[in-house]
């Protein structure tokens, strides 16, 4: 399905909104992240991943939110890395080359 309002804003563009809620969904592969004023989008892990250069073994262990700022949630995995994750990696398009 095709929609005609493209929720992502080119980069730079977005309007900053609080992360409210971000939880790892094994079954998509995916983390469903949720922001204060009612958007929620499907991140997959494999951006995320990509990103912050995870290796391919590791697993998530952890989500959590930044609850002073609401700027970011932060994916501890079974390894010990860590990958911090922008409001902005997540509601805006990635900047043209």
């Amino acid at each position: 399905m095709k929609t005609s309002v493209q929720l992502k804003k080119p980069y730079g563009k977005g309007v900053f909104s609080r992360v409210r809620h971000a939880r790892y969904l094994g079954w998509e592969d995916a983390f469903d992240v949720e922001f204060e004023d009612g958007l929620s989008f499907l991140e997959p892990h494999a951006t995320i991943r990509k990103a912050n250069k995870i290796a391919a073994k590791a697993v998530p262990v952890c989500v959590e939110v930044d609850d002073d700022l609401g700027s970011h949630f932060k994916v501890t995995y079974d390894n010990g890395q860590v990958a911090e994750v922008s409001w902005a990696f997540i509601r805006e398009l990635p900047p043209k080359k």
